[in-house]
């Protein structure tokens, strides 16, 4: 292990240490377009992407999510490349980090106020018989839920009246906000009125946050002379593989590879919404229009319950052995990490990083712990795991590594 003191002449504010260990809810920019699971504070991926990237260096997140990390890295003045393995991160990710014309987004809004009257429940229903037939209406078409099934269903298919796809994807995830609030972990579903109120407000929720991210990308571009084509890169594909894929083989190392991946031991809804109790539906891949048939253990690289993890640890080789590939000596690798029984899984998951050719570095400055790493608490997170070790599921560590 290297210490990272040695190595960097990086000096940690007050303010960069509060932001790391900040608490407050995920919101600015367009980070509110929707609740992906396990997100990181924005506050502290800025924070990171500051200490350890200068504008115009490549920052990289192969495990995306929500996107976070590259919503911030691009309002930053950053080249941003991401990846998932989650179709439903992917089309999030490519939404919040486009950046919109004022006209556009005026458009949408416009469209928004133009439907409320014609996805009221009195109109003829519009079935959506090949999504139905496929199953991704299941558990939301019962007693309590089927007006909101029937309300989504009747503004989707005015959704092809926008004139861009950038901006029929805006109006699903305006559509896909709403209707997460609507449906998932409720015990008490809204009606349709309800509904068609909340879209209104979260279609202007999302406007305002689309605006602040597009002149904040301008004005950082502007401010440190960046030109050229700097749109963020948004990949359908696992971190596996990655050195190969012909999109990125025109990138340079990455200065910083910011992110947070599956956690050991940790069971994780990424990909389905639970209604009414933990009654699951793939509704959010209908609404935003992408495919998906895969199970949980497939997005948490295997089902928690495994024994040892052997195909979690197997996955994450694979994963940060490509990583390694693209990075160079300068790279630092920065990661969000929870784990169900630290005192087993963090050793593991250090050792599988070494194998696949990373030193973890430490930062005295930043410890907080006998173990000389930085830990930092989530405000009531709750997770499904395997067994509990002497830490919560609320905590997660920062590791920071670079190639050995």
């Amino acid at each position: 292990m290297a210490t990272a003191d040695d190595c960097f002449t990086i000096s940690f504010t007050d303010h960069f240490i509060e932001a790391v260990h900040s608490q407050e809810p995920v919101t600015g920019y367009t980070h509110s377009f929707y609740r992906y699971p396990a997100r990181f504070s924005p506050l502290f991926a800025r924070a990171i992407i500051k200490a350890f990237s200068q504008p115009g260096d490549l920052v990289f997140d192969p495990f995306m999510g929500g996107g976070t990390s590259i919503v911030e890295a691009r309002a930053l003045g950053r080249v941003v490349v991401g990846s998932d393995i989650n179709k439903l991160s992917v089309f999030i990710s490519k939404v919040k980090t486009t950046v919109f014309q004022k006209s556009e987004l005026t458009q949408v809004r416009l469209w928004a106020e133009s439907i409320i009257d014609r996805i009221k429940l009195n109109n003829p229903p519009v079935r959506a018989v090949d999504w139905q037939e496929r199953g991704y209406q299941r558990n939301i078409s019962g007693k309590v839920t089927w007006p909101i099934r029937k309300t989504i269903e009747l503004a989707l298919n005015h959704v092809p009246e926008l004139p861009a796809k950038r901006l029929q994807n805006l109006a699903r995830c305006a559509l896909l906000r709403t209707s997460q609030w609507a449906l998932d972990c409720r015990k008490d579903i809204p009606a349709a009125h309800q509904f068609r109120q909340q879209f209104l407000f979260y279609t202007d929720e999302i406007i305002t946050g689309a605006w602040e991210f597009a002149n904040a990308v301008r004005e950082s571009d502007r401010i440190h002379k960046l030109t050229g084509s700097r749109r963020a890169l948004c990949l359908h594909r696992s971190a596996a593989g990655i050195e190969t894929d012909q999109r990125v083989k025109g990138y340079p190392a990455p200065a910083l590879i910011l992110t947070s991946p599956p956690y050991p031991g940790v069971h994780v809804l990424y990909h389905r919404w639970q209604v009414q109790g933990r009654r699951e539906t793939p509704a959010p891949y209908w609404i935003a229009n992408s495919l998906d048939g895969n199970g949980a253990s497939f997005y948490t690289f295997g089902h928690r319950e495994q024994k040892d993890l052997t195909g979690y640890f197997e996955k994450a080789f694979a994963a940060f052995s490509s990583l390694s590939k693209i990075a160079d000596r300068e790279t630092i690798l920065v990661q969000l990490v929870g784990f169900s029984d630290p005192s087993w899984q963090l050793p593991k998951f250090l050792s599988v990083l070494k194998m696949a050719g990373f030193i973890e570095l430490k930062f005295a400055s930043l410890a907080n712990s006998l173990d000389g790493r930085l830990w930092r608490c989530i405000p009531n997170r709750k997770w499904y795991a395997d067994q509990r070790g002497d830490i919560p599921p609320s905590k997660e560590v920062v590791l920071f590594h670079r190639l050995s």
